[in-house]
């Protein structure tokens, strides 16, 4: 049997606030098998973001293990886990963080330019990324000329261009309107049929209802994992038609 993608192992984060100690997580031991589609929600200081972090190699828990696919990563040093993010990790923001002065296929292309891909081939796989999101017309605007739904779809270009195991995105709806927020949803769904593991922090439960599985976190500790059977209400409101562009 393959390992599952992520495994976490009695994980706990505390931050050390003067002389007070906080803990973020405490103990939250789960699995996440390649191809999932999994919505983590909670309130705020439930610890879902801090969960994220962790996932993301962004930091270190205080306690437990973490196992991305076959490799231990929570004892990595800070060098070797910006090389996990590098290689096996993308990232979809809020804000979307792309560079303003640059196209969008220079912006999809940055993580490639960090490990040495030569031009040609980072602007292939950019434009690859880029046409499979829908934006094989926009290659050469800059975020100015671009709507909020067409930088988000960026931006998941930019997070897929280096086949990474894992997709990881913080509140992706935050900074867009309803509609805009179904037709980003309906994409990363699609994209997961298509095999690619999506985790999504978020406060919505629209934007949960995309996943297959939702995670409930509460005051650090992880109170509800549970399959989502409606997961297909979200794909049903995304077929209606659009009233703009995105």
């Amino acid at each position: 049997m393959p390992a599952p993608l992520i495994r976490t192992d009695a994980l706990v984060k505390q931050y050390h606030l003067g002389a007070n100690v906080v803990a973020a997580l405490r103990g939250v031991s789960i699995t996440i098998e390649a191809g999932e589609f999994v919505a983590v929600m909670g309130p705020s200081g439930s610890g879902k973001s801090t969960f994220m972090n962790l996932l993301g190699c962004l930091d270190h828990p205080s306690s437990g293990e973490y196992h991305l696919g076959e490799q231990e990563v929570s004892r990595l040093s800070g060098d070797q886990l910006a090389v996990v993010r590098n290689q096996k990790i993308g990232f979809v923001f809020q804000h979307f963080n792309l560079l303003p002065r640059t196209s969008a296929l220079d912006n999809v292309a940055l993580p490639l330019l960090y490990n040495g891909t030569l031009t040609a081939e980072r602007h292939s796989r950019a434009a690859k990324r880029l046409a499979q999101v829908g934006l094989a017309d926009r290659m050469d605007h800059h975020p100015a000329q671009l709507s909020g739904g067409q930088q988000q779809r960026v931006a998941i270009a930019r997070a897929l261009v280096n086949d990474p195991m894992l997709v990881l995105a913080d509140e992706p709806t935050g900074a867009l309107d309803s509609r805009t927020s179904v037709e980003i949803m309906a994409l990363l769904q699609t994209l997961n049929r298509a095999g690619i593991t999506i985790v999504v922090v978020t406060h919505e439960h629209d934007v949960a209802s995309f996943a297959g599985r939702i995670i409930l976190f509460r005051d650090g500790v992880l109170l509800d994992d549970r399959v989502n059977t409606a997961k297909d209400a979200g794909a049903e409101l995304a077929r209606l038609p659009a009233v703009s562009p995105a």
